[in-house]
This record gives C-alpha cells, structure tokens and sequence, in this order.
C-alpha cells in the first residue's frame, strides 16, 4: 500500500500532461501512485496514459468519465483513493522533485494527530519564486482561513488531505448544465471540524495556462451561476469572518439576478447582510456583464 496519492482531474490536456509525469517519474520517494481522472477527453488523453502505465515507471490508475468539471474529477478522486494521504496536482502543474519525498517525511513525522485533516505547502513558479508568501515559523494548526484573514499569508497553497478525514464530507454538487464549482468550499467545510498543519516546502509547481481555470474567472463566474451561488451560500454560513461574508453576500447577489432567483433573500442564511449588499450586488452583477461581453 502506497501513503500518497497524487490526483490529477485532465479534460483535453494530453499536450501538457507528459510534464507533470515526468516529474513524478524524477521523484526521490516512490512511495505514491498516480490517479488520473479523465474528464471526458476527447484528445489523446487516454492512449498517452495507457502507454506510460505499460513503461511501468511509476503506479497509475486510470479513471475515465463523462465530462463533469474540474470539481467532478475530485469528487471521483476522493471517492477511488485508497491511501492514507491524497493531493491534487493539476494537469498543467507538476511537482519538484523531493516533493513526495517531503510529504512522506512529514507525515511520518507527525506524533499527534489528533484534530488534523492534513497539510497545507507551498506553490512555486517555474522560477521557483514562492507564490505568495511563507508561513511564519512558529505557526502551528491553522485553517485556510486563519491562514488567509489572520495571518495576512497570500498566494496559492496546496493542501495535502488525509484521506479518511476527506471522505466524510458530502461531494462537491454537480448540476447538470454547468462544469464549475470553486475547490475551496470543501477546505472550508473541513475548517469548522479540523485544523491543518503548516509545511513550508514547495509541493507543486504552478503554470497558469491561456486556457486554464484561473486566467478564465471572469468567463467561469457568468458561464457556473449555480455552481458560484451554492459557494456563496456555503460561505455565508460557514466563514468566521464578516468582510469574507460580507463579500460572498455581494457575489450571491449577483449570481442570484443572473439565475431569477426570486427567493435569494429568503434562501441566504444571512438575510440582513444580504439585504444590505444588494446595491453591491447589482452593481457587480453589471460589470460582471460588461465584460463578459467585451471578453466574448
């Protein structure tokens, strides 16, 4: 039984796929095996997979599916791992090459793990440039939350699950006429039962690509109304802070005119905080539509 698994949700990404493996293939511990979860690719995706499990160079799993979105692809992965730890290196991501050998090393590490649903490390560019900024030191078990609101650390992280801790929350929800719902919702919902540890290594190394998710938010934000607004929602409820509900509460809005939704207000578990960003929310829903319309 391998500790790691390493998922990687793909839809037509066989031209940049090969870098991410190859990378696994330089790790210095081999103590993991790749999940590959095929979104309904119509490229090459599936022969260049098969052909690189017959190398035998590495562990593979292959899991194809019909097209459901990047969040689909982690409800699948998280449902199929069957190791104690599971990250999630996008397609056109890849990993240093001590990367796997550090998480092992952590984990092993770990005396008390009491209350820890994992560990959150370091994004990079091809630079090596740290993507935001370090953890302090001394920090001990936090959530993405605190990580971002108290201790003013920005920039991508990557999180590092424990895989049991991960499979008693309900999956992403997946509506049938759109491909989007934001990854972060789940981080949240296991920050009100769990905490995480700080690693201040570089686990992954991060190419934002023309056709990728995040230098397409704007095109994502109008195309996934539902999707958005069940994130909204969720974050409403559940974040500790009151300018992060506050700012979901705006976004609600503007998801909600998008869909007609007439009970928005109703529905929000924050009605009063509702009521009072709607003038925030139809001014955003606007520019969301300007360009939107300037970027087609």
């Amino acid at each position: 039984m391998k500790t790691l698994t390493v998922f990687t949700p793909t839809f037509n990404r066989a031209y940049c796929l090969g870098q991410c493996y190859e990378s696994l293939i330089r790790q210095t511990n081999q103590d993991f095996i790749w999940l590959i979860i095929d979104d309904g690719s119509t490229d090459n995706t599936e022969s260049l997979v098969k052909s690189w499990i017959a190398e035998g160079k590495i562990a593979i799993k292959y899991h194809y599916q019909e097209n459901q979105g990047m969040h689909g692809g982690h409800n699948t992965a998280y449902r199929l791992i069957d190791t104690a730890l599971n990250t999630c290196i996008d397609s056109d991501d890849f990993m240093p090459d001590h990367a796997v050998e550090d998480i092992v090393s952590f984990w092993n590490s770990i005396k008390d793990e009491n209350n820890i649903a994992g560990f959150i490390g370091l994004d990079a560019y091809k630079n090596g440039e740290i993507i935001g900024s370090k953890f302090p030191e001394n920090l001990g078990k936090t959530t993405l939350e605190e990580i971002y609101y108290d201790h003013k650390i920005h920039g991508d992280k990557k999180m590092v699950l424990i895989s049991k801790i991960v499979k008693k929350y309900d999956p992403y929800p997946i509506f049938s006429d759109e491909r989007f719902v934001p990854l972060g919702i789940l981080y949240l919902l296991i920050g009100k039962d769990y905490k995480f540890l700080p690693l201040n290594k570089v686990l992954c190394i991060v190419e934002y690509m023309e056709d990728g998710s995040s230098r397409n938010i704007i095109k994502q934000y109008y195309r996934h109304p539902k999707g958005f607004q069940y994130a909204r929602l969720t974050t409403l409820k559940h974040s500790n802070y009151l300018k992060v509900r506050f700012k979901n509460a705006v976004h609600y809005i503007s998801h909600s005119i998008q869909l007609r939704d007439l009970k928005f207000l109703r529905n929000s578990p924050k009605p009063f905080l509702t009521l009072s960003a709607i003038p925030f929310g139809i001014l955003l829903h606007v520019y969301v539509l300007y360009i939107n319309k300037i970027k087609k």
